[in-house]
């Protein structure tokens, strides 16, 4: 800690006995925006509303009023499986506190459910397609999709061949298309697709099976089984062989730049600093050299313009740098205003050099206010050896701070210059 810091520290410390502080409240840091997930299409919603209303029918099948007397309660109120009250308890407990969705749609759909309850159940067993799909029109069949239900390519009981996925399948909504897995093709996944080859096949079942690396058809497995290459290959005696786009021209990169080749591809590397365009990589393979740099042999090789007089200011030195050089201020000299003067070295400071006079006389308070607090507890004690020990040295102390020679002394001290 420095002398300025000094101060404030010791009143700091010395608050902390005297109050005690406050609470401290810690705002907590704002929460980041991030975008909402997507909501659910409204067929999911329905389903997951169904799934719910079962498994709450599946809940309270033993139950019944809880009144105590069920054989005259059934009598009376009717019996408990198919009433109102089992109703109402099931839907109190179908859609979470959260679900947005499906409180909005068990909302419009109330009136259904209890007409499904009271009218339909017999006739309907399957709430699902009864609500979801019959009367709400929000779900397709299964293997279907879209507003009409189309069936999704390769038929409804076996959508994209079982290889794939039909977007939409089961909603109102999807363009039917199918998503087909890795290795498989076509509009109903029924081929295979790139790089993959028929490894087995029969009226229901299709294994495709990767073909070598670099083929992009393939009668088979091996290097020698390709029929077509992937781009950057050629094909050569059934084999795919890379093509050098650096050595055939088919590269392009820039002035500074030189092509590397790679397996089916090629890079495209910066030029070394010393070269103005070049054939590869180091100074060795420039076309020609930067300014500040000189052909040596066959490499491009820095100059070093400080082996001439480039510094033309008083106390300046040059300093080389790759590929050009700098003028700097010489040991000892500093930059002022763009001219090198000689720096002044600081004169040793006091401890209390960086002190305000105001802080000087806050800390001489605060150092007599202990000696005054000892000296108050001694007594108080009745040590009065100690007293007298401690009200001597506070007198020579004064008489010493008050003479000329303190006054000389202390404010060398204090000032440091």
């Amino acid at each position: 800690m420095s002398p300025k810091d000094l101060v404030p520290a010791l009143l700091w410390g010395l608050s902390l006995f005297l109050s005690l502080p406050g609470p401290v409240c810690l705002q907590p840091s704002p929460l980041s925006h991030s975008s909402p997930p997507p909501e659910p299409h409204p067929c999911h919603t329905c389903r997951a509303l169904v799934d719910s209303f079962n498994k709450g029918l599946e809940r309270t099948i033993r139950d019944n009023f809880g009144g105590g007397n069920t054989a005259w309660e059934e009598e009376k109120l009717s019996k408990y499986k198919d009433s109102e009250t089992r109703l109402v308890e099931v839907l109190e407990g179908v859609c979470s506190k959260s679900d947005f969705e499906c409180h909005r749609l068990l909302e419009l759909s109330e009136e259904l459910v209890e007409s499904w309850w009271f009218h339909k159940q017999q006739e309907a067993p399957d709430l699902f397609q009864w609500l979801c799909s019959d009367s709400l029109k929000l779900c397709c069949p299964s293997g279907t999709f879209g507003p009409s239900c189309l069936p999704c390519p390769g038929g409804t009981e076996k959508p994209c061949g079982g290889y794939g996925q039909c977007e939409g399948e089961g909603t109102r909504g999807g363009s039917g298309h199918c998503d087909c897995r890795a290795g498989y093709g076509g509009e109903a996944c029924g081929q295979c697709g790139l790089g993959y080859f028929e490894a087995e096949r029969n009226a229901s079942h299709l294994v495709c099976s990767a073909c070598f690396g670099p083929c992009a058809r393939c009668s088979g497995p091996e290097e020698s089984n390709c029929l077509q290459c992937k781009k950057g290959w050629a094909l050569h005696h059934l084999k795919c062989v890379d093509i050098d786009e650096c050595g055939t021209e088919r590269a392009s990169c820039g002035a500074d730049q030189f092509c590397v080749n790679t397996e089916g591809s090629y890079e495209c590397r910066d030029c070394a600093k010393a070269c103005l365009g070049c054939m590869g990589a180091g100074p060795g393979r420039c076309k020609k050299c930067s300014p500040g740099y000189q052909q040596v042999g066959s490499k491009c090789l820095d100059v070093d313009e400080c082996e001439t007089a480039v510094c033309p200011g008083e106390n300046e030195q040059c300093e080389n740098t790759e590929g050009g050089y700098r003028c700097i201020c010489a040991e000892g000299y500093k930059q002022v205003e763009g001219i090198c003067v000689k720096e002044q070295i600081p004169e040793s400071a006091g401890f209390f050099s960086e002190m305000t006079e105001d802080e000087l006389v806050v800390l001489q308070q605060m150092f007599f206010g202990v000696i005054i607090c000892a000296l108050a507890t001694l007594a108080a004690k009745g040590d009065l050896v100690f007293t007298a020990i401690f009200i001597g040295a506070v007198a020579a102390m004064t008489g010493y701070w008050l003479s000329e020679r303190s006054d000389r002394v202390l404010e060398g001290f204090i000032k440091g210059r």
